[in-house]
C-alpha cells in the first residue's frame, strides 16, 4: 500500500517547524527519522496531511557532557550513540551506546533518531524505557517556548505523550551518570521489538550494600515504567541472589501486564521476573567496588 496523500515540509529551525506544525493543525505531524512513521502511513495506519521533516535542523544533532549531565539531541541518530561505546563523552552513559545494539538492525538505527523513538512511545522501546530508568528529561519546544517534563510524566499511554501538538522533542537530558545499570530484553528474533524489557541503575556503599536503586520495565504496561516494590526490595540490602529473589517476588505482585497473541499476562510476567534478575546480575559486575565483594563473579545469564 501506499500512503494518502500530504503536504511535505523541511524547515531549518526550530522556530520554523514549531510555526508548521501550528499552521498544519490537527493534521501535522514530526518525521525524525521516519523509521516507524513511514511504515505506518505505508499502511493507512496513520493519514497525516502533513509532515515536517526536522532532518535539515543541525541544532538538534549534539551529543554533550558537561557537569555530569548528558545533553542528547533529538535527531542524533541510533548509529551515532551506537558508535560511542567507551568514548569520554559517554563517560558513565555507556548503557546507552551499549543498549543500542539491541534497537532494530544497522539500517534503522542509520537513520532512526533518538528524539523520533521518545516521541513515537512505543512501551516496549529501549529508549522509552532508558529515559524512564535514568530519569530524564525531555525537552520541549513550541509556540511558548522550551519546556521540561520529565520522562516519567512524559509517556502517558501507547503512543502517547504530554507533548502538544505544535511543539518538538528538541533534546534528552540525561541528569547523572549510571555506571552500574543495565538492560535486558527477550524477543521473539532479533531486531524486534522485545516482549519484556527490564534496566536496572543502583549504587553501592563500602561494604556493598545498595544505597539506591532504580527499576525499569517495558512490555508490562501501556507505557514505560518504574518497579518501585523491586526498588524498595533492594534498598539496603547486600546485592546476592537471594536479594534479587526477593526483588524480583515483590516486583511480580505489583505487575498486571495485557496479553495479546505472543504471550499471556502471566507469561509476561515471568519474562519480566527473569529479565529484571539477569540485569541485576549484568549491573552488579559493573560496580567500582563489585570486585571487593566478589560480585564480577556472578553470571549474567
Amino acid at each position: 500500500m501506499k500512503p494518502y496523500r500530504f503536504a511535505y515540509i523541511r524547515p531549518y529551525t526550530v522556530d520554523e517547524a514549531v510555526a508548521a506544525l501550528r499552521d498544519g493543525g490537527g493534521g501535522a505531524r514530526v518525521l525524525a527519522g521516519g523509521q516507524s512513521l513511514l511504515a505506518l502511513m505505508n499502511q493507512r495506519l496513520l493519514r497525516p496531511s502533513m509532515l515536517v521533516d526536522l532532518a535539515s535542523i543541525p541544532d538538534l544533532r549534539h551529543v554533550t557532557l558537561a557537569d555530569g549531565v548528558l545533553r542528547v539531541g533529538a535527531m542524533t541518530t541510533q548509529a551515532t550513540v551506537a558508535a560511542g561505546v567507551g568514548a569520554q563523552t559517554w563517560s558513565g552513559f555507556g548503557l546507552l551506546p551499549e543498549s543500542m545494539g539491541l534497537v532494530g538492525h544497522a539500517p534503522i538505527r542509520a537513520r532512526g533518531t533518538v528524539g523520533g523513538s521518545i516521541a513515537h512511545a512505543d512501551p516496549r522501546a529501549e529508549w522509552c524505557l532508558l529515559a524512564v530508568l535514568l530519569e530524564a528529561d525531555v525537552l520541549l519546544q513550541g509556540p511558548a517556548g522550551v519546556r521540561s517534563v520529565a520522562a516519567g510524566q512524559f509517556f502517558t499511554g501507547t503512543h502517547r505523550t504530554a507533548a502538544g501538538g505544535d511543539e518538538v522533542v528538541v533534546e534528552i537530558r540525561f541528569p547523572r551518570p549510571a555506571p552500574a545499570a543495565a538492560l535486558a530484553e527477550f524477543a521473539i528474533q532479533q531486531g524486534n521489538f522485545p516482549l519484556v524489557a527490564a534496566g536496572v541503575a543502583f549504587d553501592l556503599d563500602a561494604d556493598g550494600v545498595v544505597v539506591s536503586a532504580s527499576v525499569a520495565l517495558g512490555g508490562v504496561a501501556d507505557r514505560p515504567v518504574r518497579a518501585p516494590s523491586a526498588e524498595a526490595a533492594l534498598l539496603g540490602g547486600r546485592a546476592d541472589e537471594a536479594l534479587f529473589a526477593h526483588a524480583g517476588q515483590a516486583m511480580a505482585r505489583d505487575l498486571d501486564p495485557p496479553g495479546d497473541i505472543h504471550a499471556d499476562p502471566r507469561y509476561r510476567t515471568e519474562l519480566a521476573g527473569a529479565m529484571f534478575r539477569r540485569a541485576l546480575r549484568m549491573a552488579i559486575s559493573r560496580h567500582p567496588v563489585a570486585g571487593n565483594h566478589g560480585y564480577d563473579n556472578v553470571e549474567a545469564s
